[in-house]
């Protein structure tokens, strides 16, 4: 067991931004600090070899912990709305393994901050492990500023349950790309109440967006009435900032990002938006529109600076035509999911 460590979840397809994470951890966080990586399937061929070049990394191994957060989603999801009215079998519509996550709370961590797969960490963590004395899950984002059409929970059915009111859920609204927490949090038998709300009491109504593990996140920290708290709600609004790269301004000060309003540090920027194939292009030399991607690149090759693209080209006619094709394809995925 250690006292402190970081989590994310990846596999192979993700790798050029574990690398790049990889490395901001060790040059902004600390080179000393502990990263395990949850494995979002058994394609890991190149993180395993990442991991062997690597001396605090490890792949996590609690075989039973993923098995039970893969079937509590099969459960949970079957009951759903959208499952219930889709004319797909269940076998053929899609089903994203990122629940996986949550596997964190049963790790090795006492205290513990998981990262995205496509993020870049900018800061120390030593203030928010410190947090975690007073509150359950700390996080980072503006989903609580969502209108509620798009919001990850349904709060106006949740207000008719009369359980909740919306001043009490919408703080509460939270993402799933970063956050702090602590070992031994939802466990299996609370699991197993939250399943029996969630299925018998028709609760996965509450959740609005089907297979999305951001959003049944949020019912499971919303109903087990954790303490939570979000930095762009502190009352100190140098702990405020911003973190999307498609979407936040940012000052970039020796490859370390600030908030541009004010300068203030920031703890990730998160890639959002952006597909894993945009990566692998822009690695591969790719002209792409991605912002902040210098940022990226540095951290991607910072320890392979042979390797960096000397500049990039623009993507040509063959580049683009697969471009397009894969999007195409993910739009179908998407739409019967």
């Amino acid at each position: 067991m250690q006292r402190f460590g970081i989590y994310t979840l990846a596999n192979d397809i993700v790798y050029d931004q574990l690398v790049a994470l990889l490395n901001s951890i060790e040059v902004n966080v600390s080179p000393d600090i502990s990263v395990c990586i949850i494995p979002y399937n058994n394609r890991l061929d190149l993180v395993k070899q990442e991991i062997n070049r690597r001396e605090n990394v490890t792949l996590f191994d609690n075989i039973e912990s993923i098995q039970r957060w893969d079937e509590f989603a099969e459960e949970v999801w079957a009951a759903h709305p959208y499952a219930k009215n889709s004319k797909l079998s269940r076998n053929t519509l899609y089903k994203s393994p990122l629940l996986r996550k949550l596997a964190a709370l049963d790790g090795d961590f006492e205290k513990f901050v998981f990262y995205d797969a496509d993020s870049l960490a900018m800061k120390p963590l030593e203030d928010l492990f410190s947090r975690l004395d007073e509150y359950d899950f700390i996080f980072d984002d503006w989903e609580h500023g969502k209108s509620s059409d798009v919001a990850a929970l349904n709060i106006p059915l949740i207000e008719k349950s009369g359980l909740y009111a919306e001043e009490d859920v919408r703080p509460k609204l939270h993402c799933s790309s970063f956050f702090a927490s602590k070992q031994g949090l939802l466990a299996p038998e609370e699991i197993e109440r939250l399943k029996t709300l969630l299925i018998e009491k028709n609760e996965i109504e509450w959740v609005t967006r089907w297979w999305d593990d951001a959003f049944l996140f949020n019912y499971l920290t919303l109903r087990t009435e954790c303490q939570l708290f979000n930095f762009t709600l502190s009352p100190n609004g140098e702990e405020r900032t911003g973190n999307c790269a498609n979407a936040d301004p940012f000052v970039n000060i020796d490859n370390v990002l600030y908030n541009q309003q004010g300068l203030k540090p920031i703890y990730r920027l998160h890639y959002m938006n952006y597909s894993t194939n945009d990566f692998v292009r822009l690695c591969k030399g790719e002209d792409l529109n991605i912002r902040y991607r210098d940022e990226f690149l540095h951290y991607r090759f910072l320890k392979e600076p042979e390797k960096k693209p000397l500049r990039l080209k623009k993507p040509g006619l063959v580049s683009k035509a697969n471009y397009y094709i894969k999007k195409a394809m993910n739009k179908v995925r998407l739409a019967v999911s």
